[in-house]
């Protein structure tokens, strides 16, 4: 009976860690100023540094995909692969995790198709905008990128190399 409540006891205690922590107005405001270092440190060609700040930017709000999208980019400026592939595929949940909350928020969708299309799975940026565009068919943005292929013209950017792990 005992070693039932102390598994129990151990099971709770593992489980009240798994909730997401929330994130303060202030850990957002510090988190604002951060970035604003970092694309400062972005514009001098210092990558460590910058790597740094989007790197704590990210810690600060990991909620926010754009700070680990470019976090990833800098880190292939680096020649940090795996960081960069880890970056990715945090800044791929943080916006769909921003979509699924919120599915007006259709830039995040194209965000997540950028970052499926960077880590080299083109058929399931394509599927993922389609499906958001077959949920969502009066949306303008989701409209305009699939009739315009924009998929195919991510894969057609000279720009796409650099930042693909």
């Amino acid at each position: 009976m005992i070693s039932r409540v102390a598994l129990f006891s151990a099971a709770a205690l593992a489980l009240a860690g798994c909730r997401a922590r929330e994130i303060t107005s202030l850990q957002r405001m510090e988190a604002a100023n951060v970035l604003s270092e970092a694309k400062f440190a972005v514009m001098m060609r210092d990558w460590k540094r910058a790597e740094g700040l989007y790197a704590k930017a990210a810690d600060l709000c990991p909620d926010a995909g754009d700070s680990w999208l470019n976090l990833g980019m800098v880190r292939m400026h680096l020649d940090d692969r795996n960081g960069a592939r880890s970056a990715y595929k945090s800044a791929l949940s943080a916006y769909k995790a921003d979509y699924d909350r919120d599915p007006a928020n259709s830039q995040a969708m194209v965000r997540r198709a950028y970052v499926l299309v960077i880590l080299g799975r083109t058929e399931e940026a394509r599927a993922a905008v389609e499906k958001a565009r077959s949920r969502r068919p009066e949306d303008w943005r989701l409209r305009s990128f699939v009739e315009n292929h924009g998929v195919d013209g991510l894969l057609l950017d000279p720009g796409l190399k650099e930042i693909t792990p």
